[in-house]
């Protein structure tokens, strides 16, 4: 590139000094010289700013050096073209009105560290490197300095938290890109983050700035400046591997996110640089033998030191050997308040905040004695009585002799720092509702005391409580009414644990407890009593007066676990087992059998107690006839109403078999279903026949015969209304004679015999054509198959012509769908019932629904019939 007459830059290919558009570095063995070896982009004073704003798009370049006759007159940066932003008409005036002069400029053989002291000093982002004469021969940014400083084992120990000031500016993808770089530059921002919706976010930053420039007639929207997705990195990232992934991805900016996943930061290079500052105080030993060394060679490098140390954005204090302050540098008394003429003579004790008491200092003194040097973080006050958190770095300077001349000491004030800390602290480890600690923060609390516990062989317990039935409080009066029930209850936990003890939310409705150091499980036993206690009270919110209460499980280490997944996992067990036993309970943790032998005798007592007080229901299925659709019967069946809803049959029925009550079940299902019958023949009801299961247990029993005659007698009932419903597994070989001997006094009744899940048991054809039975019963799960499944076809049109060859009607189970329906009716099938035609219904429904059929009545009982 050269310099055309009228001033403005075009191409060429030669690299001479003066006269070249790009000035090509000559080869130089030194560290900053070397990075800085890239083409220098330069111009002539006059050029429009538009053409040198279309070059630095062009050449991706961030800075453009403007010479005259070989001479540094300025420079124009990506950051001074944000200020066009006000004033865009000012693109076709000169670079010179808008350069900033003069140049900051470093020797080619300046070290990194001298080119870092310069970058902060001057608080620039661009360095001209210059020859011996003065010329310059390349550019040197803060991206080669925070790439190649050799800081990656102090970046390492940092995080990202470290360099967060504020929050990002946040625009929409939509607004003018003009009124936002206006923003930008007014606030002074580097970058900022679009917004485009739907979770996604760009950075846009000085470059595209230069890039809208670059096409002044368009009026462009931010977003389409920066439309490619924010590159992110998470609180807690080691700012080492925060800078390899800018590096890496070729970015000069990074949004930073919270545990949620929303960005709340920017990172660019400058805040690392900033960062960086805190290295000086870990290498402040070296840096005080460099100046011994410098105050041996010469005087002028004494002047240097001093210069340094005066210019230094921490605070320095050097004392003799007793303490007393010799000498402070301008940002002591900017920190502090206190002059250097207040200061000198005096000892540190002059900041002494009374914070720290005797054992601190003492042990300060012991490593720096030990050491030579001790750094740390101490509260000190200023002049004006502020106390307030510095970090501090003291290093002891020896003589020829290794005897303590002087000691040194570099601090910085990290108020901010520690606010920042705190309210990201704040942001990961408690609930924002609450204020309790969150599970991450719980979890980690648990960890500690469980070594804590296992070190001094301590016991402690986990609570998990759970609010019952609190989703009706959001359904019904809104989520800040639910909102305002978990604050409270959050502030009544507190109260009733000890000051060691923790309390948190882990989401929802579901809180935790920690309670370290207990000598039982007794007392945890007596927290839960105090817990449900305070629970019981009412929460009175906008006058209104809500009641709630609350399941909890406990779980104790070393008992019931030594992790902490372990103990909240079986406090969580436990607390469902409250929940199951009828809420506002806690129960303690039992181990697997011992869970399931309880979870057993308590069904095995409630199973009791339903019989003694009647708990148990009979419900009624309808069964229709193929030819004509009609009811032709009801079969009953038992229900048992839980606290939760129906207990399911398949759970109770086989231990009631194993505790041998089921005798006693069939003969209250027998008598239930007379009764109903009477009360339906009394009262204009059904006269359609029921069906009651039988076990095999029950034919065995010689007395069912006389029971059965009993109640048809006692109810008034005809035979022909009671069909009796056996399994085919009752006809087992060893017992099959006196089964069919108990079927055929039953048939001398006048009842009628039905077959159950034919196909599934042990009854052989040989059997069958003796069988006093009237019915066989297609069980559901042949049916479900229908008519897809090819097996199951065959299988249900084999059974339906045994059953018409043998003279049997066929009825099939758990019909549910047309398709099943159409089948089985062209199959043959002569009755049929299942979810098709109606659910199994208690005696009411069960009349009503029978009363209306087959849809004159109550559409909502209406049967979905397909034919």
């Amino acid at each position: 590139m050269k310099i055309s007459p009228t001033g403005a830059i075009s191409p060429h290919s030669d690299a001479v000094a003066e006269d070249a558009g790009y000035i090509e570095p000559s080869d130089h063995s030194h560290e900053v010289w070397h990075l800085a070896r890239r083409a220098l982009l330069t111009c002539a004073p006059n050029t429009p700013l538009q053409d040198v704003v279309r070059q630095m798009f062009e050449g991706n370049c961030s800075a453009v050096v403007i010479v005259e006759d070989g001479r540094l007159l300025g420079i124009w940066t990506e950051r001074d073209a944000t200020r066009l932003a006000a004033c865009p008409q000012e693109l076709q005036s000169p670079v010179s009105d808008h350069m900033s002069s003069p140049v900051k400029t470093l020797a080619a053989g300046s070290s990194l560290r001298e080119a870092g002291l310069v970058m902060q000093r001057e608080g620039v982002r661009h360095l001209v490197i210059v020859d011996a004469d003065g010329h310059p021969g390349g550019m040197f940014s803060l991206s080669d300095l925070i790439r190649h400083q050799g800081v990656e084992y102090y970046l390492s120990l940092r995080e990202i938290d470290s360099t967060i000031t504020r929050e990002p500016m946040r625009v929409a993808a939509t607004s003018p890109a003009q009124a936002v770089f206006e923003r930008m530059h007014r606030e002074q921002r580097e970058a900022f983050l679009v917004d485009h919706g739907d979770g996604h976010c760009s950075i846009a930053c000085e470059r595209d700035w230069v890039a809208y420039l670059s096409q002044p007639e368009t009026q462009l929207a931010i977003g389409e400046l920066a439309q490619e997705a924010c590159l992110t990195v998470a609180l807690g990232t080691p700012l080492l591997m925060a800078r390899n992934c800018m590096e890496q991805a070729g970015l000069n900016h990074l949004g930073v996110t919270n545990g949620g996943g929303e960005i709340i930061a920017l990172l660019c290079y400058s805040d690392i640089l900033r960062s960086i500052e805190y290295l000086y105080v870990s290498r402040l030993q070296s840096v005080l033998d460099q100046r011994n060394q410098a105050l041996k060679e010469s005087t002028e490098c004494l002047r240097l030191a001093e210069k340094v140390i005066e210019a230094s954005l921490n605070a320095i204090i050097i004392t003799d050997p007793k303490g007393v302050i010799q000498a402070v540098n301008p940002s002591f008394s900017a920190v502090t308040g206190y002059s250097a003429e207040e200061a000198i003579g005096k000892t540190p004790a002059l900041l002494s905040s009374g914070f720290h008491d005797h054992t601190f200092y003492a042990a300060m003194w012991k490593e720096l004695l030990a050491q030579g040097t001790w750094q740390g973080e101490i509260w000190n006050q200023r002049k004006n009585g502020e106390i307030y958190p510095q970090w501090i770095s003291i290093t002891a300077i020896y003589d020829d002799t290794s005897h303590v001349r002087q000691y040194a000491a570099i601090f910085s004030d990290i108020s901010e720092r520690k606010i920042r800390e705190q309210q990201i602290e704040k942001l990961a480890y408690f609930d924002e509702l609450t204020g309790l600690p969150n599970r991450r923060l719980f979890q980690a609390r648990l960890e500690r005391a469980l070594e804590k516990a296992r070190l001094e062989h301590q016991r402690l317990g986990v609570l998990f409580l759970d609010l019952d039935r609190f989703k009706r409080i959001n359904d019904s009066l809104g989520h800040s009414v639910g909102d305002e029930v978990l604050s409270i209850v959050a502030k009544r936990l507190t109260r009733v644990l000890r000051k060691n003890d923790t309390a948190a939310r882990l989401s929802g409705d579901e809180f935790t407890l920690l309670i370290p150091a207990i000598e039982n499980s007794a007392s945890l036993n007596h927290l839960a009593e105090r817990i449900l206690q305070t629970m019981s009270d009412p929460f009175v919110i906008d006058g209104q007066s809500l009641h709630l209460s609350c399941s909890i499980g406990i779980a104790c280490y070393p008992d019931d676990g030594d992790s902490v997944e372990l103990l909240l996992k079986r406090a969580d067990t436990a607390m469902y087992r409250s929940k199951d036993n009828g809420r506002n309970g806690f129960s303690l943790f039992r181990h697997p059998l011992e869970e399931a032998s309880q979870a057993s005798l308590s069904l095995e007592m409630a199973m009791y107690q339903a019989l003694k007080h009647g708990d148990f229901e009979l419900h009624y299925q309808p069964k229709l006839h193929f030819a004509n659709q009609q009811p032709v019967g009801l079969e009953a069946l038992i229900r048992w109403p839980g606290p939760d809803g129906m207990r399911k049959p398949e759970v109770f029925l086989p231990l009631a078999k194993q505790l041998g009550l089921m005798p006693r079940i069939t003969r209250w299902v027998l008598e239930t279903a007379c009764h109903q019958l009477q009360r339906w023949l009394t009262h204009d009801g059904p006269h359609l026949p029921i069906a009651v299961n039988l076990s095999a247990s029950d034919l065995l029993d010689t007395t069912l015969v006389d029971d059965i005659r009993s109640l048809l007698d006692y109810y008034q009932i005809p035979p022909q209304l009671l069909d009796l419903e056996i399994t085919e597994d009752s006809f087992i070989p060893a017992q099959a004679a006196s089964v069919q001997e108990g079927l055929a006094q039953l048939r001398a009744l006048g009842v009628g015999v039905a077959l159950d899940d034919f196909g599934t048991g042990f009854c052989c054809l040989g059997y069958l054509k003796h069988l006093p039975v009237d019915y066989l019963k297609i069980d559901a799960s042949f049916v479900a198959g229908l008519p897809e499944v090819y097996e199951d076809r065959h299988l249900a049109q084999t059974i339906i012509a045994l059953a018409h060859g043998l003279n049997l009607s066929v009825i099939a189970e758990g019909v549910e769908n047309p398709a099943q329906q159409a089948f089985l009716a062209e199959a043959g099938c002569d009755q049929y019932q299942g979810y098709l035609i109606a659910p199994a219904m208690n005696a009411l429904d069960c009349a009503r629904w029978l009363s209306c059929y087959p849809g004159n009545g109550d559409p909502g009982l209406t049967p979905p019939l397909a034919g």
